[in-house]
């Protein structure tokens, strides 16, 4: 059995490893930490863990907050990671950051993803960059299971990332020309109120966002370079629909001479034949965003048009499970040498 400390557990990625960790047979939640909620009970912040978890929230500089746990989640902003993760270290700890403090080697591949952000560009723990792993098990199992310091990666990243990464990797495609167009749900901003996401304002309406360069596209190129051994360029479109949770992108590349639907098919199940979270369906079989709610799933939809010569790759994720919380408990299950499907093997709910 290992101890937990959940730094920022009162926003929507705290409060979901906290819902998965009370669940895991292997793992007892020691500590809860949030700045803004300090002294409330969890289950006052979040009524319905009422009798699952009832435990305070406490001050972050307290003695009983300094105690070493065995694995710390940082569900914070940028650039409060890279401030606490050292010290976690340092008292043995495996840390598991939500944010994009950890998920690049070097000063230099922070500093793109940050001005994308307009925040500093600086990185206050570059020593750690090296030691960091990129947190998707399903490529980078076994640079996980020797770590201590987990990225975890950015949601569209991962449903950008998985529904590529078989295309990539055999190099199929034309990888200076595929287009990612990505839809989510309004919990990707969190927790914090925003006049944008005020129900009025959001209430039949989409639109995209951050057209002159969103931050996650520095990962999905960097990935998917690394697995075709060249560099990856592709258009990214992001937006938000008025639904809860979820994501949907879909992924278009032209195909080489030759590759049909049916070789592209055979070459995503042979890639994630042992992977148990994520699923390759064909073009003929109904899926939608609910078949993964509240899920560590990723299902894939796999088609290539043959009157255009265009792979169409419909991928989907739940943006808090697969795409924050689950993927920290699946890093942890990893890190830890747990079963990797220990709190996570179970299906969505319907309707």
């Amino acid at each position: 059995m290992i101890t937990a400390k959940i730094i920022g557990a009162g926003g929507y990625g705290g409060v979901g490893i906290l819902e998965l960790l009370l669940s895991h047979p292997e793992v007892e939640v020691k500590t809860l930490i949030s700045p803004g909620s300090t002294g409330e009970n969890i289950a006052v912040l979040h009524p319905h863990l009422d009798g699952f978890c009832n435990m305070d929230i406490i001050d972050a500089e307290t003695p009983e907050a300094q105690e070493p746990r065995d694995v710390v989640f940082m569900s914070t902003p940028d650039r409060v990671g890279m401030k606490l993760a050292q010290a976690e270290l340092d008292k043995g700890a495996k840390v598991i950051d939500f944010s994009g403090d950890f998920r690049f080697n070097s000063v230099d591949s922070y500093a793109e993803y940050a001005r994308r952000l307009d925040k500093e560009t600086s990185h206050d723990s570059p020593g750690l960059l090296p030691e960091s792993v990129y947190g998707l098990p399903e490529l980078h199992r076994d640079e996980l299971q020797g770590s201590n310091l987990a990225g975890n990666p950015g949601c569209f990243a991962v449903s950008c990332i998985l529904g590529l990464a078989p295309a990539a990797k055999a190099n199929i495609i034309d990888l200076k020309g595929i287009i990612c167009d990505c839809k989510t749900g309004v919990s990707g901003a969190g927790k914090t109120p925003n006049p944008l996401h005020h129900y009025p304002n959001r209430y039949e309406n989409m639109n995209a966002y951050r057209l002159t360069g969103h931050q996650h596209v520095c990962e999905v190129e960097r990935e998917l370079g690394l697995l075709a051994n060249t560099e990856v360029t592709l258009t990214f479109t992001a937006q938000v629909l008025p639904i809860c949770r979820g994501i949907m992108s879909t992924l278009y590349g032209r195909v080489a001479p030759g590759v049909t639907e049916e070789k592209v098919l055979e070459l995503y199940r042979d890639f994630y034949k042992n992977e148990p979270f994520v699923r390759v369906y064909d073009k003929n079989k109904t899926i939608g965003s609910h078949h993964v709610r509240c899920t560590n799933f990723c299902n894939l939809t796999v088609s290539v048009d043959e009157r255009t010569g265009i792979l169409r790759v419909v991928s989907y994720i739940d943006n808090l499970m697969k795409g924050q919380a689950g993927a920290a408990m699946q890093n942890m299950n990893v890190l830890f040498g747990f079963e990797e499907t220990a709190g996570l093997d179970r299906s969505g709910m319907q309707p």
